[in-house]
């Protein structure tokens, strides 16, 4: 039996169509750009198949957009409600090794984006694209210890640390034991 999909994840298959379609750009040669299958887009398209981590960043980064703007659903415009914290924006996208779960997106000044995610790491190791020019992650450590950064420059982490790298490139995320902490990915 395949595994349920999750509702709230339904309209990130649906905001993916919508903008491959502002691109101008076919199912097929979405697919291909992002390294992906013709069949594993379709299903995403059509809300028949739960995304996982890896291939969100990359339809995004094919898209040129940050992850949130396909997970959020325009939320990342909108501020908490009289700043009172809100539940995530969605559940936790996982590849295996890594799940981040959406905690806030806000529009920056001059048309960035922020966006927020308890990241859950490992045991593992991630190699994860470039998420375009500009792009900085911080990650402040919470549980266990860490490598992260740029892929071939990480640092360590233990609890109460913060790491911030350019992820404009190839970068890591890894635990020999597991970790957890607050990532917070600064968009242009």
């Amino acid at each position: 039996m395949a595994p349920a999909i999750d509702p709230r994840l339904a309209g990130v298959g649906r905001r993916i169509r919508a903008l491959r379609l502002a691109e101008g750009m076919s199912l097929s040669r979405l697919a291909a750009a992002a390294g992906i299958g013709k069949g594993t887009l379709s299903e995403l398209e059509r809300g028949e198949r739960n995304p996982t981590l890896g291939t969100l960043y990359a339809v995004a980064g094919v898209l040129r957009l940050p992850l949130a703007r396909l997970v959020d659903g325009g939320a990342a415009a909108a501020p908490s409600p009289g700043g009172v914290p809100r539940a995530p924006l969605a559940p936790g996208i996982s590849d295996g090794t890594v799940t981040a779960t959406l905690l806030e997106a806000r529009a920056a000044a001059g048309g960035g984006l922020v966006e927020v995610y308890w990241l859950e790491i490992g045991p593992g190791r991630r190699v994860s694209p470039g998420h375009g020019p500009g792009v900085v992650e911080h990650l402040t450590l919470i549980e266990g210890t860490a490598a992260v950064g740029a892929t071939g420059a990480e640092l360590s982490l233990d609890p109460g640390e913060t790491a911030s790298w350019s992820s404009s490139g190839e970068h890591t995320y890894a635990s020999a034991t597991g970790a957890a902490g607050v990532l917070t990915i600064v968009n242009p």
